[in-house]
């Protein structure tokens, strides 16, 4: 089932005002109603790389793996979605693409990314991470952090050394306890969760989190939240104002309409009246 006319996803990624060159990837495909976005590092050009081989890889498996699933399948062993366990193993595979490529070319050695992946079905979405490229959701008029930072600085947070406004001001943000490509295996964390109509979700490298407050990106996105691109072009905006010190990138994705695999009666009156 195609969620074209139930689905926008839009984007935008920018090398910031510092860099001289763009190490963040973004992809979609509105069809399947994914999302991706990596935030690359590495020397030589390394993060560029990395990022965009994540990308890629992982649309490109999941444009495959996804149109064999059966509708409402559960795994057995984790009693997560089959399209959850599509999207790990599309990472998974990610991870090792990455890491040959080091290890095949001295120049990239070490390198690696972040990563981000919203996927909506069956009224459902799943978002699976690595790193500190996160997912917020406004829902409600309120935004809310979906995932949770792979870095050095949220494990402190998290024991009590600092609170929330001593990290957002702390110089070591970037420090990540994980990324793909850089160990020959990769632990992601997976959410699911219902999606409805109206939501608006957005995946950010830390290019923007980091240069702008929650509170900010929260006003913008409600300011603007009637043409998702110009919430894009604004919140890459405000990060260059304030500061643009690294590669800043923002897709956003909303369903417009229920978008359930067998399409029932509340689909059907909803659509009459949408």
């Amino acid at each position: 089932m195609s969620l074209k006319d139930k689905i926008v996803i839009t984007g935008l990624t920018d090398q910031g005002i510092v860099r001289d060159h763009n190490e963040d990837s973004i992809g979609s495909n509105t069809d399947l109603g994914l999302a991706v976005l990596a935030d690359g590092m590495g020397g030589h050009k390394g993060g560029e790389v990395a990022s965009a081989l994540a990308v890629d890889t992982v649309l490109n498996n999941l444009i495959k793996s996804l149109a064999n699933l059966p509708a409402g399948g559960t795994d057995e062993n984790t009693g997560y979605s089959l399209e959850s366990m599509a999207i790990e193993a599309a990472i998974k595979e990610a991870n090792a693409v990455i890491y040959q490529a080091s290890r095949n070319n001295a120049q990239y050695e070490g390198m690696g990314t972040t990563i981000v992946v919203l996927l909506f079905y069956d009224n459902r979405i799943t978002v699976a991470h690595v790193g500190d490229s996160r997912l917020y959701r406004v829902r409600n008029e309120q935004m809310e952090q979906l995932t949770r930072d792979h870095t050095l600085l949220q494990e402190l947070v998290d024991r009590g050394f600092y609170t929330k406004k001593e990290a957002q001001e702390s110089m070591n943000k970037n420090l990540v306890t994980r990324a793909v490509g850089v160990n020959p295996t990769v632990e992601i964390d997976l959410l699911e969760d219902i999606a409805l109509p109206h939501d608006i979700y957005l995946l950010c490298s830390d290019g923007l989190n980091d240069m702008i407050d929650d509170r900010l990106i929260e006003d913008t996105i409600l300011n603007y939240r009637d043409n998702l691109e110009k919430v894009s072009r604004e919140l890459i905006h405000q990060a260059k104002q304030h500061g643009g010190k690294d590669n800043v990138s923002a897709v956003l994705a909303q369903p417009l309409k229920p978008f359930p695999v067998n399409n029932g009666w509340f689909s059907k009156i909803f659509d009459l009246f949408s």
